[in-house]
C-alpha cells in the first residue's frame, strides 16, 4: 500500500484505535509508512488529548462506548457485515475500516470472525479509485466524469459525465452500480456498472438530486439493477415443472404478479421485468437459464425465441460431444 499523507493518517488513526487495539506494526502496514512515523503520529494524538491507551503487550487503543445489541440485532449487523465482505470489489482500506466498525458492534464469536474478514480484504488484488469517487460524487453532490465501455456496445471507451442519484448493489452478483443522470450524450437517468469505468474523476460542478427521483420507483421493474432507463416494462410468463414449484412458492423473488398451480403440480408464473433499449428483458435471461430443464418460457415472444435458440444450441453442442 502506498504511503498515506500525515493529515489523513491523523484523521483515520483515532477511528481505527476506537475500533480495536492495534500494534504499531499493524498500523505501519496499514498506512505504508515507517514504524517511527506511526509512533510520532501516536504522540501527536496524545498531545491533542485523544486519550490513547498503551497496553503492556504494545497494543494501542482509544476507549469508546459500546452499543449493546440484542441477539436479533446482532444477527442483522452480522448479515450486513457478511454482505459488505462479499460485496467489496477492491482492496479499499475504506471498506476494511467500515467492516471493522461493524465488527466492533458484534458479540463473540461473530466479532472475531468479522475482524478476520476485514483482514482478508487486504488480500484482494484489485485496487482502483472508482468506488471511492462514486461515493464522494453521491455524498458531496459533485459531477463524476469517467470513461465507460458498455458490454453490448461498440467496445470503445467513451467519456461520460454523471450526476449520481443512487448506488445499488446487484442482488445476483453483489456488484456495485451507480444510478444517475448522464448529461453528455444520453441525457437521462441510467445505470452504470463501476467495474466498466476507468479514469474516474470529480468535477467542481455541483448538482441536486431532484425530488421526483425515487430509487424504489426507478428499480420497481428491475430484476437486477437495470430499471426504467431502458425500454418498457414487460410481462414474462414462465412454466415450471413440479420439482421447481416448491422452491418458487417459498418466495424470495421480486416482481411476481401472478401464479397458477397446475394439475400436475407444476407452476405457471407471471412477473414484471424491465427491458433494454430494444425491448428485450435481458436481465432475467440468466435467471431463466439457471433453472435449466425445469422451466419453459411462454412469453414474451422475443424472450421465448432467445431462450429456445440457446437451449437448442446447447443441446446440439452436447450431442456433438457425445458422438
Amino acid at each position: 500500500m502506498s504511503s498515506i499523507h500525515k493529515s489523513l493518517r491523523l484523521a483515520q488513526l483515532p477511528e481505527l484505535l476506537k475500533t480495536k487495539a492495534r500494534t504499531t506494526g499493524e498500523l505501519t502496514e496499514r498506512f505504508g509508512v515507517p514504524q517511527r512515523t506511526i509512533q510520532r503520529d501516536l504522540e501527536t494524538l496524545r498531545e491533542a488529548g485523544q486519550g490513547i491507551v498503551e497496553t503492556k503487550r504494545g497494543l494501542y487503543f482509544i476507549p469508546s462506548s459500546t452499543i449493546q445489541l440484542n441477539a436479533l440485532e446482532a444477527l442483522a449487523v452480522h448479515t450486513a457485515a457478511r454482505l459488505l465482505f462479499h460485496h467489496s470489489p477492491t482492496r479499499s482500506h475504506h471498506y476494511q475500516s467500515a467492516l471493522e466498525k461493524l465488527a466492533k458492534l458484534l458479540p463473540e464469536p461473530a466479532q472475531g470472525l468479522a475482524f478476520q474478514s476485514a483482514e482478508e480484504l487486504r488480500q484482494r488484488k484489485l485496487d482502483d479509485r472508482s468506488l471511492e469517487l462514486v461515493a464522494r460524487a453521491w455524498f458531496e453532490g459533485r459531477v463524476l466524469t469517467f470513461e465507460y465501455r458498455s458490454a453490448k456496445g461498440s467496445g470503445q471507451w467513451r467519456r461520460k459525465e454523471l450526476e449520481v442519484y443512487f448506488v445499488e448493489v446487484n442482488r445476483d452478483n453483489l456488484a456495485p452500480y451507480a444510478i444517475g443522470f448522464e448529461r453528455t450524450f444520453h441525457k437521462k437517468v441510467m445505470t452504470w456498472k463501476l467495474s466498466r469505468m476507468r479514469n474516474t474523476n470529480l468535477l467542481n460542478d455541483r448538482y441536486t438530486i431532484p425530488e421526483s427521483f425515487n430509487p424504489k420507483d426507478y428499480l420497481s421493474s428491475a430484476w437486477g439493477v437495470v430499471g426504467t432507463s431502458g425500454g418498457p416494462v414487460t410481462e414474462v410468463r414462465l412454466r415450471f415443472i413440479p420439482e421447481a414449484a416448491q422452491r418458487l412458492l417459498e418466495g424470495d423473488f421480486p416482481n411476481f404478479v401472478g401464479q397458477i398451480e397446475l394439475p400436475d403440480g407444476g407452476l405457471e408464473l407471471s412477473l414484471l421485468a424491465g427491458t433494454d433499449d430494444h425491448g428485450f428483458p435481458l436481465e432475467i435471461l440468466s435467471w431463466v437459464h439457471s433453472w435449466g430443464y425445469k422451466v419453459e418460457v411462454l412469453a414474451p415472444g422475443n424472450l421465448r425465441e432467445r431462450w429456445k435458440s440457446e437451449v437448442l444450441q446447447l443441446a446440439q453442442k452436447l450431442s456433438a460431444e457425445a458422438e
